[in-house]
C-alpha cells in the first residue's frame, strides 16, 4: 500500500477503527520500501512498540540473498528492506511466509488481528494457515454462522441486476446481497443469518423474477463445468475451434477434472491458410465473407465436428486488437458458432477493452453459448 500525505493518517485512523472489532485483516503494504508502512502504522494503533524477529529476518535475507545472486546484484542493496519487513509488533506471531511479506498474527485484549500480503497468490496461499490458528478457530466458534446462497446470471448487465434487487426491495433484515461483474456474468451472493431464511427465499424469488432468463447457476460451478454435466448426460461429445482466442476455451474446458469424457480435442486455427486445412473452411468462404464473420464461424464449428469426430463443436473467431480493426469490423467484433446434432447457434459480439480482455470476454461467450445449445435437463 502507498500512502501519501493524508492517507497515513486515514489508515491509521483505520487502523484504530478496526481494532475496535472482534476481527481485523489487513492486507498489503507489507513490502520493503519506505512507503510501505502497514505494519508501523498498525502497531502504533495497537500501541505495541516494533522489534526485529531475528529468525524471520534469518528466512527472509535467505530468500533475498538467492534472489540477489540470480540478479548479480549485491545483497548490501536487500539488507535495508529486509530488516524492515523482520519488523514486527511486539506479541506479533509469524504464520508464514511467501515471498518475503509475512503473515502476522496478534491477539490483543478484544480483539484477534491478522496482517497479510497483498498481492493475492501470496494472500491465498497463506490464508489457509491463518484460518487454521487456535485464536482464529475460537473466534470462528463464538460467531454466528451465515448461510450463503450464489446467483449466477450472464447476459445481462450489472446495472439492470441491481435495478431488480431494487423492485425486490432491496436487502431484508439479517439478508444482505453483493453483486459483481466478471467476465460479462453477474455474481449475485446472499448471505443470510440464522432465522432469516424465509425473508431470503422470498427475496430471491421476487428478485429472480424478472431477470431468470439470464439465471445460468444457483451454486458456485463455474459454466465450463455446466456445460460438460450438459453434454456427459446426453453421451455427447465436444470440441473446439478457435482463432482469437488461441485455446483459451479448450483450456478452460480441460482445467474441469473429468472433461476427457467428453471433451475430444480443439484446434487453434488462427491463420487462414490453417481453418482452410484444418477445419476445411473454403477459400471462397475466406475471400466472399472474411476470416471474421459468422459464415466463417459456422464453417469452423462444423469443421471441427469432422476432423475430430465430435457431436458437437463451438468456434471463435474475431479482432482482439489492438491493431487489424476496420470501420466495417472494428476491435472487439467477434463472431461465435455452436454446432450440435439439434441444430446450431450463433452470436455476433462487439466486446469492449483491450486484448487480454476481450479474449476472456470471448471465451466466456463461447462456453455460455455451448450452455445454451444443450440446455439443462
Amino acid at each position: 500500500m502507498r500512502i501519501v500525505g493524508d492517507d497515513r493518517a486515514e489508515l491509521a485512523s483505520a487502523l484504530r477503527d478496526g481494532l475496535r472489532r472482534e476481527l481485523l485483516v489487513i492486507s498489503g503494504g507489507l513490502g520493503p520500501t519506505h512507503d510501505d508502512r502497514t505494519v508501523e502504522l498498525f502497531a502504533a494503533a495497537a500501541g505495541r512498540p516494533l522489534c526485529l524477529d531475528s529468525g524471520l529476518e534469518a528466512r527472509i535475507e535467505g530468500i533475498s540473498r538467492a534472489f540477489a545472486a540470480r540478479s548479480g546484484r549485491p545483497y548490501l542493496d536487500f539488507a535495508p528492506g529486509v530488516r524492515k519487513q523482520a519488523t514486527i509488533p511486539e506479541g506479533a506471531i509469524v504464520v508464514g511466509l511467501e515471498g518475503t511479506a509475512p503473515a502476522l498474527m496478534l491477539e490483543l485484549d478484544s480483539c484477534l488481528a491478522v496482517v497479510l500480503p497483498g498481492p493475492p497468490r501470496e494472500l491465498q496461499a497463506l490464508w489457509p494457515a491463518v484460518t487454521g490458528l487456535e485464536p482464529f478457530r475460537r473466534l470462528l466458534e463464538r460467531a454466528a454462522p451465515r448461510a450463503r446462497r450464489v446467483l449466477r446470471f450472464y447476459g445481462v448487465g450489472e446495472s439492470a441486476v441491481a435495478r431488480a434487487l431494487e423492485a425486490a426491495g432491496g436487502e431484508r433484515e439479517g439478508v444482505e446481497a453483493t453483486i459483481c461483474a466478471r467476465d460479462f456474468e453477474i455474481h449475485v451472493d446472499l448471505l443470510v443469518d440464522a432465522g432469516a431464511e424465509r425473508a431470503a427465499d422470498e427475496l430471491s424469488a421476487a428478485f429472480c423474477a424478472p431477470i431468470a432468463e439470464y439465471l445460468f447457476a444457483r451454486d458456485e460451478r463455474s459454466i465450463e463445468e455446466i456445460v460438460l454435466v450438459r453434454f456427459g448426460m446426453r453421451g455427447l461429445t465436444l470440441a473446439t475451434a478457435e482463432s482469437c482466442t488461441g485455446g483459451l476455451v479448450a483450456a478452460r474446458l480441460t482445467a474441469v477434472p473429468g472433461a476427457s469424457a467428453v471433451f475430444r480435442g480443439g484446434i487453434v486455427a488462427y491463420a487462414n491458410d490453417v481453418k482452410e486445412a484444418e477445419l476445411a473452411v473454403s477459400v471462397a468462404t475466406l475471400e466472399r465473407h472474411g476470416a471474421v464473420s459468422p459464415e466463417t464461424a459456422q464453417a469452423m464449428a462444423r469443421g471441427a465436428r469432422r476432423r475430430l469426430g465430435a457431436d458437437a463443436a463451438v468456434s471463435v473467431t474475431g479482432i482482439a486488437g489492438p491493431g487489424g480493426g476496420s470501420e466495417e469490423r472494428p476491435v472487439g467484433l467477434v463472431n461465435l458458432c455452436a454446432s450440435g446434432p439439434e441444430g446450431e447457434l450463433a452470436s455476433e459480439l462487439r466486446l469492449p477493452g483491450d486484448r487480454e480482455t476481450i479474449r476472456r470476454r470471448a471465451t466466456v461467450a463461447a462456453l455460455h453459448l455451448l450452455g445454451r445449445l444443450v440446455s439443462e435437463p
